[in-house]
């Protein structure tokens, strides 16, 4: 048996934020209570939010499918439909889902189904998947497509990346004030920009407490903490939340209370959730007194770079210096440097198949960093498709790496 974890006592007031974003977003949908735009979960959302649009992410709706394994059945109707299994497993789970007529959000939420559309937009700053996926909806709803080609990989940011994503961002207005039927409220602009800034200094000052010695909170935790940065930015709600769970983040820094009781190892885990093994994963790590202390996923919705008096601009900087669109010198040392803040013992490469952009053990980087003296595994896996992902193998794995480790 895994040893006892100390809840975390904000979870309670997590699955009620949670609960309201989707609420609101069901009674748009399904009542006419505001309209509702659909949004990439690394795309223009406090413009949205401006203009007073219910906001759903459908990458949000992906790792849902991955948390709850619905993946596995969905993920067929779309290769049947024409998308290959090789590619993103959130598209081809959600666009299946959608194909079978199915979706969590009708157990979790009370949904009718996904939510309908007034809007699609979308931020290529992650991968070109999410104008495919955007795209197959609009054929579908037959409602307006706007998005943000963003520059890819960007080395060192330069004035021209963000000028140009800067204007598109701008031309987004225009159509969007079509389909909300108002013009742009520049002051509830500003706000949402100010809270989402906002938030996100919390989140990352959430995550900054897994530095201690031990850590209040692991990884596996992060990814469910998160929520409410990806969905609900630029909004009180979150900010709210954030503020409880720091407190109670920084109580348990002064007490050392120990996410995982008797903290030995500290890992860095790069790449994305694997959503249908995180408990059994957060169980082994705490099993081997090893605390996944700080990701690279986790740490992809710190925006530090949004200025509520420069909106448009400092949107169009934080979107763009975003981690997933930087070139691998940059990444490589960005990893290099968290590794040593929070004092990680070693890396853990997960292998996404489906999402290489996310995957940053393909171009010989776990290699580099290995003879720097900084222990790496690789793990072959995916976020959703657990077709590609061998619990036998990967349990091996670790308790090899983590023996390893331990004997240093």
């Amino acid at each position: 048996m895994p040893p006892k974890r100390v809840e975390i006592k904000a979870s309670s007031e997590l699955r009620k934020v949670m609960a309201l974003h989707f609420e609101e977003i069901r009674q748009a949908a399904e009542e006419g209570k505001g309209k509702v735009a659909w949004c990439t979960s690394v795309g223009p959302a406090e413009l949205l939010q401006a203009f007073g649009f219910r906001v759903y992410f459908p990458e949000n709706h992906g790792a849902i499918l991955g948390t709850s394994r619905a993946s596995a059945d969905f993920i067929p109707a779309a290769t049947a439909a024409g998308y290959s299994p090789e590619i993103c497993s959130y598209l081809t789970s959600d666009i299946g889902g959608y194909l079978k007529k199915e979706t969590p959000l009708k157990k979790l939420y009370g949904f009718k189904g996904i939510p309908r559309p007034d809007v699609l937009v979308y931020n290529t700053n992650q991968c070109r998947d999410v104008q495919d996926w955007f795209s197959f909806y609009q054929r579908e709803f037959n409602v307006p497509l706007v998005g943000i080609s963003t520059p890819h990989p960007v080395p060192a940011l330069e004035e021209r990346h963000i000028k140009g994503v800067e204007s598109q961002i701008e031309a987004l207005v225009e159509p969007l004030e079509n389909v909300a039927g108002t013009k742009l409220d520049m002051a509830a602009f500003r706000k949402a920009v100010a809270l989402s800034r906002e938030c996100t200094d919390l989140w990352n000052d959430v995550l900054r407490t897994g530095a201690a010695m031990p850590s209040p909170l692991t990884f596996f935790d992060e990814c469910i903490h998160m929520g409410p940065a990806v969905v609900m930015r630029g909004r009180q709600e979150a900010v709210d939340y954030y503020k409880l769970l720091l407190a109670e983040m920084k109580e348990r820094v002064k007490d050392r209370v120990a996410a995982v009781e008797g903290e030995k190892l500290r890992l860095y885990w790069d790449g994305m959730p694997v959503w249908g093994r995180l408990r059994d994963l957060s169980e082994q790590f705490a099993g081997l007194r090893a605390c996944v202390v700080v990701s690279t996923y986790c740490n992809s919705w710190i925006f530090d770079e949004l200025d509520a008096s420069k909106p448009f601009y400092s949107m169009a900087k934080a979107y763009t210096k975003l981690f997933i669109n930087r070139t691998e010198q940059v990444k490589e040392e960005y990893i290099r440097r968290l590794v040593r803040d929070f004092k990680a013992h070693g890396i853990i490469f997960h292998d996404s198949k489906t999402c290489p952009n996310n995957a940053n053990s393909r171009y010989g980087m776990p290699q580099r960093l290995s003879k720097e003296g900084i222990p790496t595994l690789v793990i072959n896996g995916d976020l959703c498709d657990l077709r590609f992902y061998s619990d036998v193998q990967v349990r091996t794995s670790i308790e090899a790496f983590a023996e390893q480790l331990s004997e240093k």
